[in-house]
């Protein structure tokens, strides 16, 4: 089986969900009403009119509604995709069935929102079989209303233990005969239901943070073609740990995460691209401090780490812990406990290097990094090469592919790219790679 996408993005940054349908409110659409007129850096790539968990039971009839109404008034103009989460459980075949009235008013064409519609997000699932009569609903629902087959894709809520270990089928079923299951999109981790799921406890109690769940979803995504996204981080207002978070997510393949406010949307969009500019890092005992750039040197300014010189070398304290050294020793103590961040254009500046040796037959080339470190005063030149091969070009591409991936599908953010990085570095990034 192939690992080939079925559709057209390859990196989802931002999974945005909203009410339906808003009890006590003369306009009970107004939260995706609102939602339905973001744009630019606050609009997600995938919003997500929510008539599940987010809209009361009681509210979910007139919730299917306003995604019609809204959509089919809003949809042709929203810049990202389109995908309403419906009722579904893997042990309920009521819910179930309710689920598939939902799709099935919500695209018929004679509506006006299916258009605009790109998919369906599937909460709740259990094993594959659950997974597949989900699309076998869509499927009935495409031949209902005279779509194309395969024209509405589905994402699923991974909420339990079986959803998590159903991943690891989900390559060998994808392209059967007996399903649709190409039509899938998005694999997106529900943490709270599936704490709830495994009966886990903290003593706070606290979400644990399931660095499994997010591996293996990823792993899952990976092996299947598919896009993993990390699910809701609840602290609304705790900016710096939703960062943190994504940063990890990252470092697993994990682009993509749940967003609760237009403040969040922003956010993640905006950190998975590459730094405006780049930066120096130093790990000063276990801690990764980023230094300053000032007149043309990286200076430490913190009480952890310190450097004096004495007649025949230096004195380097980390914690309090003294080590007298050289300046080859100092100088390769400091290569070690350093790091650079590249910006874009730093990443775009290497692949055209490496890119112009390779046409010259060249198969590897050094990159040099080079900087005037400065502590207490005292300046130290350092100097890294990194050997580049096809292997670290590709590697070094993704960030680019992300970037391009961006700049093609969300036209409402070229300005704010542009102001982010410049037309020049902007254009130059679209052309390396290709």
């Amino acid at each position: 089986m192939s690992t080939e996408r079925h559709y057209e993005r390859e990196f989802v940054r931002t999974f945005f969900t909203s009410p339906t349908a808003v009890q006590g409110e003369d306009d009970t659409a107004k939260m995706i009403r609102s939602a339905a007129g973001l744009r630019g850096m606050q609009a997600p790539d995938v919003w997500v009119p929510d008539n599940e968990d987010a809209t009361a039971p009681s509210m979910r009839d007139e919730g299917v509604r306003n995604i019609v109404d809204v959509v089919s008034e809003h949809g042709a103009d929203f810049p990202g995709e389109i995908h309403p989460r419906v009722v579904w459980h893997r042990d309920s075949p009521t819910t179930r069935y309710s689920g598939f009235q939902q799709i099935l008013e919500i695209a018929d064409p004679d509506n006006g929102a299916v258009d605009h519609i790109d998919g369906f997000v599937i909460p709740e699932v259990g094993d594959l079989d659950d997974w597949k009569k989900a699309d076998e609903f869509i499927t009935i629902v495409e031949h209902e209303h005279g779509l194309e087959e395969g024209s509405l894709s589905m994402s699923v809520i991974i909420e339990s233990g079986e959803a998590e270990l159903a991943m690891g089928n989900l390559r060998e079923e994808m392209g059967k005969p007996s399903n649709n299951l190409e039509r899938l999109f998005l694999l997106v981790d529900g943490e709270v239901d599936y704490t709830k799921d495994m009966r886990a406890m903290t003593p706070t109690g606290e979400l644990p943070p399931w660095p499994e769940l997010r591996h293996n979803t990823s792993r899952g995504a990976s092996a299947a073609g598919l896009i993993a996204v990390d699910g809701p981080f609840d602290d609304i207002r705790d900016i710096d740990g939703y960062r943190t978070r994504m940063q990890e997510n990252r470092a697993k393949g994990m682009t993509g995460i749940w967003s609760l406010t237009p403040a969040q949307v922003k956010e993640a969009n905006t950190a998975p691209l590459p730094p405006q500019t780049g930066r120096w890092l130093l790990d000063v005992d276990g801690d990764e401090v980023e230094l300053d750039a000032v007149d043309g040197k990286q200076v430490y300014d913190g009480d952890d780490l310190s450097l004096r010189e004495t007649g025949d070398g230096y004195v380097l304290s980390v914690g309090g812990d003294e080590r007298e050294l050289d300046e080859d020793e100092l100088r390769e103590e400091l290569l070690d406990m350093t790091a650079y961040v590249p910006s874009l254009d730093d990443i775009v500046d290497s692949m055209e290097e490496f890119e112009a040796a390779k046409e010259a037959g060249k198969g590897a080339i050094a990159m040099t990094q080079a900087a005037t470190l400065e502590i207490d005063g005292v300046d130290v030149d350092l100097q890294k090469d990194r050997m580049w091969d096809e292997a670290t070009y590709q590697a070094a591409q993704t960030p680019i592919t992300l970037f391009q991936d961006v700049y093609e599908h969300r036209p409402d953010q070229h300005d704010d790219l542009a102001e982010r990085y410049s037309e020049d570095v902007v254009e130059r990034a679209m052309n390396v790679g290709n």
